[in-house]
């Protein structure tokens, strides 16, 4: 089976597998995958009878070689065939697998083929949207009140802008990620994940339009100063791919966060909000918006 590497020109071939999955990780983001794809963590495809297949490869860690479960217009995706499969392109792993996948062939039959493992630090948040847009009731007073806040200090007329980003913003919106990066040292020598982060995020804003993205992005007195970032996952969820706002004016992520949440999903019933990756600062903050479910994910691994 031969691998070919993923390009932001496959998207519109690719976007078919897509369109019905089921998935609710955000892995399974067509846009997330093809913006995630770099030198560093490289993701490739091959089609076979119907069947998508993704193979992701970390150059700093090739041990951690795996596919994620493949996506079929036609074939049921049962744990023999991943059995078969895997031992066909001789990766011996799948990751990011949903805990439903194990949950529909019962976790016994699964482990005939393959040990089971979480990875915790992959578990996704879920929100309703309706939750994130009104802000009601005593879980969302610190929210409220930061919103407030902010709303407050730029009341101003013409001090806060928000705008759907274009290709005419996008520059504007790289030097803010630039700005944002330098108070966080995302060079690849400083921290891998940041760094690894801020090219996917250049690749999303540069091909937005092409990849069927959306984001928008607020003005503080006439610089950028925050952005979102949205894409399709199933018919009634899409991820906030990216989500960034300077941390020095109060309020304002809360604000950027409610905006994404009005602006950007109003089509649909949940939000993704990826996952904490471990980090506690970040595991608190989303705690702190009451996710409806958090979807836990899996490796699997060849008996």
């Amino acid at each position: 089976m031969q691998f070919i590497p993923i390009t932001i020109d496959d998207y519109y071939t690719l976007k078919i597998f897509f369109q019905k999955q089921s998935y609710q990780l955000s892995t399974y983001s067509l846009f997330s995958i093809i913006v995630w794809s770099n030198p560093n963590s490289k993701a490739y495809f091959a089609v076979e009878d119907d069947t998508l297949i993704i193979l992701n490869e970390l150059e700093s860690r090739p041990e951690e070689r795996h596919l994620i479960l493949p996506l079929s217009l036609k074939k049921i995706i049962t744990p023999e065939y991943l059995h078969s499969l895997a031992n066909k392109t001789g990766v011996a792993r799948y990751c990011f697998v949903p805990e439903t996948f194990i949950a529909t062939y019962e976790r016994y039959h699964v482990e005939r083929y393959f040990t089971i493992l979480e990875q915790p630090e992959f578990e996704d948040y879920i929100y309703l949207t309706e939750d994130l847009v009104q802000l009601k009731g005593n879980r969302y007073s610190r929210q409220r009140n930061q919103i407030h806040q902010f709303n407050k200090q730029y009341s101003a007329p013409g001090r806060v802008n928000i705008e759907w980003i274009s290709s005419d913003s996008v520059g504007a919106c790289m030097l803010f990620l630039q700005k944002w990066c330098d108070q966080r040292n995302c060079d690849l020598d400083q921290d891998e994940s940041l760094a690894c982060e801020k090219m996917a995020t250049i690749n999303a804003l540069q091909n937005l339009d092409q990849l069927e993205a959306q984001g928008i992005l607020i003005r503080v007195d006439g610089e950028v100063s925050a952005f979102g970032i949205c894409s399709y996952l199933t018919d009634d969820m899409g991820v906030l791919n990216f989500e960034k706002a300077f941390s020095n004016i109060k309020g304002l992520y809360q604000f950027l966060d409610n905006e994404c949440a009005r602006r950007l999903f109003n089509r649909y019933k949940y939000i993704n909000k990826e996952s904490d990756m471990n980090m506690p600062n970040l595991a608190q903050s989303k705690n702190s918006y009451n996710p409806v479910m958090k979807l836990k994910s899996y490796c699997l691994i060849v008996r």
